[in-house]
């Protein structure tokens, strides 16, 4: 027996946990990791905007990267936080689809930002005198628009076909949103068409900026080896060193739970690895660029000192 998705009203969530006994841990744990990621990502957000030092291509990309990471954890957190506290643990079908759009738009658009970014340090640690010619204000907004507008493609592409399946008659999502490999699996249909298109558009989203940073830094490091004075190369590994934590954090976690064959699935496994690139890595993101980011830090100090001296007067 199968229903067609059109007789669904809800779809029920399963969560992270079952046991009841450990939610209200598991709802103050997910709570405080939103609260951390949207107070981090919107700091490097009002940094960037208000301190004029940071009016950068390197910093325009950052803010960007912190909206969408705010768009990330907003997709998804608030129902989860509810499914925890709730006894209807459930979601609508026009929510589901929503949440399964936005949520993959900025899976996509964040894979092609970060291609751009790595393509940013690259001109201006490999050719800096030519920096200010080819990553002008015309190429910087281009170049971000791009990733955006790959993004939502990416995520009307799948919203359609995964939405246009057929499911069986439980509407259970063992999960903790909605995701493409979760419902796939209550599909009634063959899916091979669904599989396809991971694979063949996660080659261009995921696995070709993955490439393009892998060669990108070569070339950084190849060229930072040639510098001479010792303090230039730590400074310019320092100013990589974050960049290539959020890279293999990210793309190594969404390259396995999209890019690979459907046959090695699992959704225990995948729910695991979708914490660390769904909730974890928002979270850190504004962290490790503000740990690692001597510009950053000294501009959050600046206008703390500001916003204190207009408070005293």
């Amino acid at each position: 027996m199968r229903i067609n998705q059109t007789t669904f009203t809800d779809f029920q969530i399963l969560g992270l946990s079952d046991r009841p006994s450990i939610q209200p841990l598991l709802f103050c744990v997910l709570l405080l990791i939103y609260v951390i990621a949207l107070l981090g990502n919107l700091t490097v957000m009002l940094v960037s905007q208000l301190e004029k030092s940071l009016h950068t291509p390197m910093y325009f990309f950052l803010a960007n990267l912190s909206f969408l990471d705010i768009c990330y954890t907003s997709t998804t957190m608030p129902k989860m936080l509810q499914v925890l506290v709730v006894e209807k643990k459930t979601i609508s079908f026009i929510g589901c689809v929503m949440q399964l759009y936005f949520f993959f738009a900025c899976v996509g658009t964040e894979c092609v930002l970060l291609g751009i970014m790595s393509y940013d340090r690259f001109v201006a640690i490999c050719n800096p005198l030519k920096y200010s010619v080819i990553m002008n204000h015309k190429a910087t907004y281009i170049l971000v628009s791009v990733s955006w507008a790959s993004g939502l493609i990416n995520s009307i592409i799948h919203t359609f076909f995964t939405f246009h399946l057929n499911f069986c008659v439980s509407n259970q999502i063992n999960y903790f949103f909605c995701d493409i490999p979760p419902l796939l699996s209550l599909a009634c249909d063959d899916t091979f068409v669904n599989e396809l298109l991971l694979q063949s558009i996660g080659v261009f989203i995921a696995w070709t900026p993955f490439l393009c940073i892998i060669i990108s830094y070569i070339y950084i490091i190849v060229t930072i080896l040639k510098i001479r004075s010792t303090e230039g190369r730590q400074k310019a590994f320092s100013t990589c060193l974050s960049h290539v934590i959020v890279v293999i954090l990210y793309y190594g976690s969404c390259i396995s739970n999209y890019v690979r064959p459907t046959s090695t699935h699992s959704l225990d496994k995948d729910m695991f690895i979708s914490v660390i690139y769904s909730l974890v890595t928002p979270m850190l993101n504004p962290i490790i660029y503000t740990l690692k980011n001597q510009d950053v830090k000294n501009a959050f100090h600046k206008q703390v000192f500001y916003i204190k001296e207009r408070l005293a007067n």
